[in-house]
């Protein structure tokens, strides 16, 4: 028996079956390259669902690391703040779209941060409702399920959903649904089932990672724009797999430039380690209560 196997056996026994794996068992990385269990070489094109962006093991990375452990693993920055936190959410302040005053706040995975992400818009315009679309993916936590557009097999046997959340169909040609009725699609939401005076966010990916690798159209995205603009609605950026250069730019939303109100960070963001983030207008994040937003 081989070294995978005996893993697969030992998984098999000793890990809950929901959580879904493939047969290559990593023992060392590097780059761009993953070795499994028996030393074979495989190209690494997962790169950890879009995390690894700087690939595995980058120098620059781990001599962060190595240089953060010798003064400490954690404090909490809610019991003992340290300076390295305030100059990440400089720097994304900076690096995020949008020519307004912003800040930050960081916690430890996508889901957490689209949660407070939410938080923040729903504290900020005093409503409760959220639109997401179809093919979406923004975590696996209950509110993150709820926001996710597909069923199976997020939502499958969880029974029921957060309430207040809709799904609008997204633009894919592949599948005939053009920009145009994706646009009508959603006003027909409007006019039929949710009131855009209730709705405090729309969220989007500006490429699909779970729905296909989609590109959200630019006219769609500018014309969701106008839409959050004219309803008061804030507009998220769920940039957690599209995010930290893997389109070619920082942020998949610079392609189109369309400024969002709030952008979503995790994955590619730590180059393997867990973070994530929420930059946005300074108005928007500061509306919840010292408190009302955390992490684990």
């Amino acid at each position: 028996m081989t070294e995978s196997a005996r893993l697969a056996t030992r998984k098999s026994a000793a890990v809950a079956r929901g959580v879904a794996t493939r047969g290559i068992y990593a023992a060392r990385a590097e780059n761009a390259e993953l070795w499994n269990a028996e030393g074979r070489r495989f190209l690494d094109f997962a790169a950890g669902i879009a995390v690894n962006n700087t690939g595995h093991r980058h120098p620059r990375v781990m001599a962060a690391v190595a240089e953060q452990a010798q003064a400490f693993t954690h404090t909490c920055f809610h019991v003992a703040p340290y300076e390295s936190y305030i100059a990440l959410a400089e720097r994304l302040n900076e690096a995020t779209p949008g020519d307004f005053a912003k800040k930050t706040m960081l916690v430890t995975t996508g889901a957490e941060a689209v949660e407070n992400a939410i938080k923040m818009a729903r504290a900020f315009t005093g409503r409760s409702g959220v639109i997401s679309f179809s093919g979406a993916f923004h975590g696996r936590t209950l509110l993150g399920m709820a926001l996710t557009g597909k069923v199976a097999p997020y939502k499958k046997g969880f029974g029921a959903m957060p309430p207040e959340v809709a799904h609008a169909p997204f633009p894919n040609a592949f599948h005939g649904v053009t920009e145009v009725e994706a646009l009508g699609q959603l006003e027909r939401l409007f006019a039929s089932s949710v009131d855009p005076e209730r709705i405090a966010a729309i969220i989007i990916e500006p490429v699909q990672g779970e729905g296909g690798f989609n590109i959200a159209p630019f006219g769609f995205l500018r014309a969701l724009r106008e839409i959050c603009d004219q309803h008061g609605i804030v507009l998220i950026a769920d940039e957690v797999q599209a995010g930290m250069a893997r389109t070619g730019r920082m942020f998949g939303f610079d392609h189109s430039n369309v400024v969002p109100d709030l952008v979503v960070m995790a994955k590619g963001l730590a180059g393997g380690f867990p973070l994530s983030a929420v930059t946005g207008r300074a108005e928007i994040v500061d509306a919840p209560n010292p408190g009302g937003l955390d992490g684990t």
